[in-house]
């Protein structure tokens, strides 16, 4: 049986000066968003950030059980006019 991780501390409230790409999921609804961050992290370095943006508000949860679970940390989110902001770093 396989341990789910320690769960990360929350995002912070400041997203990271420094990004290394961007996925604009804007007007995708689920699955599409997670699917796009997935195939994205995939081709990043560890420690690389990601910044998505995305309108879907089930992102909120899919993101941060996508992180929990792959060992990535989300280091901020932003919610506001309707869209919804994530920075993601690689683990």
């Amino acid at each position: 049986m396989s341990e789910i991780p320690d769960a990360a501390p929350a995002p912070g409230p400041n997203p990271p000066e420094t990004i290394d790409g961007t996925v604009d999921a804007s007007g995708l609804v689920c699955p599409e968003p997670l699917m796009l961050v997935r195939n994205r992290v995939r081709e990043m370095a560890r420690g690389q950030v990601l910044h998505v943006v995305a309108t879907d508000p089930s992102t909120r949860r899919d993101f941060t059980d996508f992180c929990r679970f792959m060992g990535h940390g989300l280091l901020a989110e932003r919610q506001g006019d309707g869209r919804f902001e994530f920075w993601i770093r690689k683990g």
